[in-house]
């Protein structure tokens, strides 16, 4: 299995799924080998062999030299831009440097693949499983090697990220061919399979959707539900501030929240290239005093915010998944999420919304603060509902895939 990052090191959304899959994998049997380019010395795996590329490279006297970086994992140009800006200053951020965006990702992309090659072609395994496009050359060409069956699994595409709009043509290219020589393709919701028959012409029938899921534990229900020392209510905003996850759509709603109730409080957990336009749209709406901005949470923190929160709102304008609206869940917190997403598809006890519809957002919020038997149903029903969900599910659907393609390949 090849990913860019494996909790508990450089912790994204795609990581903690790929973690939580693979302890899926591990119930079932499955011996899984984990490989990403870079990791501490002492990174290791309790449940699957975890290989840091450049460790194990330079363990094999392989000398190779870093390109100096701030890539992260599964993030748009825009947000890379943003963030190197704010490291590096508006003096380096000419042409130059953005052109450097791509050079610099594409030759961390490929340098990752030569390691795979070099590293495990040799080994006993049957299947290459890899998440998402930074990935992609790497399995294409182990697959080569070693005439493995190649399974992509599609957390979001290049369009997801701009809402549908645009896709880098670099990245494009490496998605769509690595979409069309993979054997099998798993979208993480029928919303992303739409995107990758329509936007990426792959067939129908090399597609099989498999949705991410989220681990249940009673103790988290047994903990103590924190307030910020008022009474006001508290709506909760928690990812990436970006175009896709929708936060302006949020800020709106929320404007219009505050004319119909005063004891209203707004947080916005999270960090990327919109956040400062948020910060001065709330002060530009007179907003200041209700909202919260908290930047960077970890994972124990955004339990911590989903405990305090009366309801988390997920206005995303293009999400292939969405597991936070689950994660709000299994906290015990009522939850609004946008139709455009791929978890509104596997939850029935939760509000949707159309993400632009900014007044029905609005309505729904008033109705989860102020109803208490409504905003106590979807509490109840809510937490219900994902018990039942556990990651040996998503886990056996991947091991009928692989079971498909090693007898398509042996044919």
């Amino acid at each position: 299995m090849l990913g860019w990052e494996f909790p508990p090191y450089f912790v994204g959304g795609v990581g903690t799924v790929c973690y939580e899959l693979t302890r899926g994998l591990a119930r079932k049997g499955v011996e899984v080998t984990y490989v990403m380019p870079h990791g501490p010395e002492q990174a290791q795996g309790d449940h699957v062999r975890l290989l840091v590329a450049d460790r194990e490279m330079s363990r094999l006297g392989v000398k190779s030299k870093r390109i100096k970086s701030t890539l992260l994992a599964y993030e748009s140009q825009e947000e890379y831009l943003w963030r190197f800006n704010r490291l590096f200053g508006n003096t380096l951020m000419s042409k130059s440097s953005k052109k450097l965006y791509g050079d610099d990702l594409l030759q961390e992309v490929y340098r990752f693949a030569d390691a795979v090659v070099a590293l495990v072609s040799e080994e006993e395994f049957d299947v290459i499983h890899a998440h998402d496009w930074t990935t992609i050359p790497a399995a294409l060409a182990l697959g080569k090697v070693t005439g493995k069956p190649v399974v992509l699994h599609v957390h979001i595409t290049e369009f997801d990220k701009s809402g549908g709009e645009h896709a880098d043509p670099e990245v494009y290219k490496i998605e769509y061919e690595g979409f069309h020589a993979a054997d099998i393709v798993i979208p993480v919701s029928n919303f992303v399979k739409r995107r990758l028959m329509n936007q990426y012409y792959v067939p129908e029938n090399k597609i099989r959707v498999v949705h991410n899921s989220v681990e249940f534990d009673h103790k988290q229900l047994e903990m103590t539900r924190e307030r910020l020392g008022d009474n006001d209510k508290l709506v909760l905003f928690l990812g990436r501030i970006t175009l896709q996850k929708g936060p302006d759509y949020f800020m709106e709603a929320a404007r219009k929240v505050c004319l119909m109730m005063p004891n209203v409080k707004f947080i916005m957990a999270g960090t990327g290239d919109m956040l400062p336009r948020m910060v001065e749209r709330a002060a530009d709406l007179g907003l200041g005093h209700k909202f919260i901005f908290t930047g960077f949470v970890s994972r124990d923190e955004g339990d911590r915010l989903y405990r305090m929160a009366d309801l988390f709102v997920m206005p995303s304008v293009s999400e292939p998944f969405g597991i936070v609206p689950l994660e709000a869940m299994r906290q015990g917190t009522p939850v609004i999420v946008s139709k455009q997403s791929g978890v509104s598809e596997v939850i029935k006890h939760a509000l949707k919304v159309d993400f632009w519809d900014t007044d029905d957002t609005a309505s729904k919020i008033v109705a989860s603060l102020t109803y208490s038997e409504l905003h106590g149903e979807l509490k109840y029903q809510g937490t219900m509902e994902v018990q039942s969900f556990t990651w040996d599910t998503p886990a056996e659907h991947c091991i009928k895939i692989y079971e498909e393609a090693m007898r398509a390949r042996a044919w």
